[in-house]
């Protein structure tokens, strides 16, 4: 089901990143802001709601939130998320047993330990929201004439997001249609892999002295841009 709601956020992102390469893929932008929305609410707005000190109790966060949050330096809030998680996870261990560990029980904690390292509050907020902006996206390039010449003008696509568009729309959309969608989309990605392969082998070629005084042209930053290409943002 489309929720025109994100249909925004979208749009915005391909009208910015639309014929600008510096801009990236437009879905790593996407991700970026509902990573920071989501840093910014439950520092912010949600901390106190019962319901979401119930879930990031349940579910933790990942090294990478706890680093995000602890640098947007509201160390009370931090902390205030902190004393009730910690509360929980002593209590919960306990019951699991974890001083039997050493003694091979402890299946409960064992289980509680697993859990907490696979799971964060904040990715699954952001995978929640991001899932639904895919499918979105999927309907915009469908229902719109409009959308679909934005997306032949984007930069690239990273390969992250590439891959999950396309098995989005594999799943959503009409066949007679994807087969369009899937040549639109090889033409972005191709156009750019192509470019970045002869800068990045201009790049290299540049350390050897026959090609020292030869101009960088665009490969400075091939390296940089191969791996946000690859892996995204």
């Amino acid at each position: 089901m489309v929720e025109k709601i994100y249909t925004i956020p979208i749009n915005e992102a391909f009208d910015a990143c639309g014929g600008n390469p510096s801009e990236g893929c437009p879905f790593c932008r996407l991700a970026a802001m509902l990573e920071n929305n989501e840093l910014e609410l439950i520092l912010g707005a949600s901390m106190m709601e019962s319901d979401v000190r119930i879930k990031t109790n349940e579910l933790g966060f990942c090294r990478r939130h706890f680093n995000n949050m602890f640098e947007r330096k509201n160390r009370l809030g931090l902390g205030l998320i902190l004393e009730s998680h910690l509360d929980e996870l002593r209590t919960q261990l306990d019951r699991g047993g974890i001083a039997a560990l050493t003694k091979g029980s402890g299946t409960l904690a064992l289980e509680r330990l697993d859990k907490l390292n696979k799971t964060c509050y904040v990715c699954g907020r952001i995978e929640h929201s991001f899932n639904k902006m895919l499918s979105n996206a999927t309907w915009l390039w469908e229902s719109e004439p409009e959308f679909r010449s934005k997306t032949k003008t984007q930069p690239y696509f990273c390969l992250n997001h590439l891959g999950r568009w396309l098995e989005n729309a594999k799943i959503n959309m009409p066949k007679k249609l994807f087969e369009g969608f899937y040549i639109d989309l090889s033409k972005v990605v191709y156009t750019y892999l192509d470019e970045l392969k002869s800068d990045v082998s201009w790049f290299c070629k540049k350390f050897d002295y026959r090609y020292e005084s030869e101009p960088w042209g665009n490969s400075k930053d091939a390296i940089e841009r191969a791996i946000r290409f690859l892996n995204g943002i």
